[in-house]
């Protein structure tokens, strides 16, 4: 049984040894282990993965929980074998229906072997859509237009959700979260294709350029790092010389975007890769 481990907290000497230390009692084999001071906010996050026998879950989920208590650390564990048959998934939007529908379709028609727990809005824009696919609809809006991080979390938590989707969710996440929730578990649709088109307008970058070949990229989500190292999957398409922006952009956002996340999630859930040290690993042959 896989297991992963995120700790995150105020600083403090020795946070890592409890952790460590259970684990290897219980003779847990570690396959991945990253640990992170940021001195300037005073703050340790750390990340262990681990195999163990699956008999060794209920211990391992108790002890985690009696170390959070003692040392005030914030500690999540989870496994991808708990809900293995169908993960629950967390759709994270903003304004744009194409790609969440894309998802929820997916799994409606079987394409997607998992679960849609809840489809989590800094706007209302999607919450019709969720409506017709029978999902929740959680508001996490402030007036400005930010979303309330803090609350996301909780509702990640609430729906106990194993993988986070950002299905163009126009927000940056903030470390913490990305922390708490690290491990390949936070799947992002990046609209143009990384590592060369980055902005938040990558089919203006790309015409701009004269680039004929367009695309959109599912990565996952690490906390600090540039996301070019976590690629998933890419798609493309290719448009004849003097094809107008507008016309990029729609065959873009209706089309290749959706596919591509589609197939970016399929390949997360079915184990087919995952993240490991950073780095994007395939797992079948």
């Amino acid at each position: 049984m896989e297991i992963t481990i995120t700790a995150l907290g105020p600083d403090n000497v020795g946070l890592a040894d409890p952790i460590i230390h259970c684990v290897t009692t219980l003779g847990a084999n570690i396959a991945e282990i990253q640990m992170y001071d940021h001195d300037e906010a005073a703050i340790f996050a750390m990340l262990c993965r681990i195999h163990v026998d699956d008999s060794l879950w209920p211990a391992i989920d108790r002890n985690m929980k009696d170390i959070a208590q003692k040392t005030g650390l914030s500690i999540r564990v989870w496994s991808p074998s708990l809900r293995a048959a169908k993960p629950r998934l967390a759709l994270c939007t903003t304004f744009l229906e194409a790609v969440p529908r894309a998802v929820l379709q997916a799994i409606e028609d079987g394409q997607l072997r998992a679960q849609a727990a809840v489809v989590i809005g800094n706007r209302r824009k999607c919450e019709s859509l969720a409506q017709r696919f029978g999902v929740p609809f959680e508001f996490i809006g402030k007036p400005d237009g930010s979303a309330d991080d803090q609350r996301m979390l909780e509702l990640l938590d609430q729906y106990q959700v194993d993988y986070v989707l950002l299905a163009r969710y126009m927000r940056i996440l903030p470390p913490d979260l990305c922390w708490k929730y690290a491990g390949g578990r936070i799947i992002n649709l990046h609209h143009g294709l990384l590592p060369s088109f980055k902005g938040l307008r990558p089919y203006h970058d790309a015409y701009a350029v004269r680039m004929l070949t367009f695309g959109a990229t599912c990565h996952f989500i690490v906390p600090e790092l540039d996301a070019g190292n976590q690629i998933i999957y890419q798609s493309t398409f290719t448009v004849s010389s003097g094809t107008k922006l507008e016309e990029i952009i729609r065959k873009g956002q209706e089309q290749n975007e959706p596919h591509c996340m589609v197939e970016g999630v399929r390949r997360v859930i079915d184990r087919e890769v995952q993240l490991h040290f950073h780095r994007v690993i395939a797992t079948k042959h």
